[in-house]
């Protein structure tokens, strides 16, 4: 998936990058700040039916939300400082859970994500626009 859209597109792309990947994964996204990555995974957790508030989770490192599919976390890991921080923050507990994880700044600790992890990377297009692209691992 390779797609340039603006913001009154992203809810149409959120559910279109579901309807690739699906339950159980985890979602990796890539992308500098101001890049809207928070404001995706918002997009994407309204498709999926979160009742919790969405909210970024970069002080508390990671938010459990519920969904009709289960329980999902979203992992911010822009404060840790390495993959020893993210262990002791229990994210590895949460990637390897069986629950669907949509985590923000994955390079803070690249070595912890399970080998099927879905990369999205979301970069500024220009005129408002975001181009997002999808690698497999």
């Amino acid at each position: 998936m390779d797609q340039v859209f603006s913001l009154n597109e992203i809810d149409a792309v959120a559910a279109e990058l579901w309807e690739q990947t699906g339950t159980g994964v985890v979602l990796a996204f890539h992308g500098a700040m101001g890049a809207g990555k928070t404001t995706f995974i918002h997009a994407l957790c309204q498709y999926l039916g979160v009742t919790d508030k969405v909210s970024s989770p970069t002080f508390s490192i990671i938010n459990e939300y519920h969904c009709p599919g289960g329980v999902l976390y979203h992992m911010d890991l822009y404060r840790l400082n390495g993959e020893e921080e993210a262990l002791r923050a229990g994210v590895e507990e949460a990637l390897y859970s069986g629950a669907t994880c949509l985590v923000e700044w994955p390079g803070k600790a690249p070595g912890l994500f399970p080998a099927n992890t879905v990369h999205v990377y979301l970069d500024l297009a220009g005129d408002n626009k975001r181009r997002l692209h999808i690698r497999r691992n």
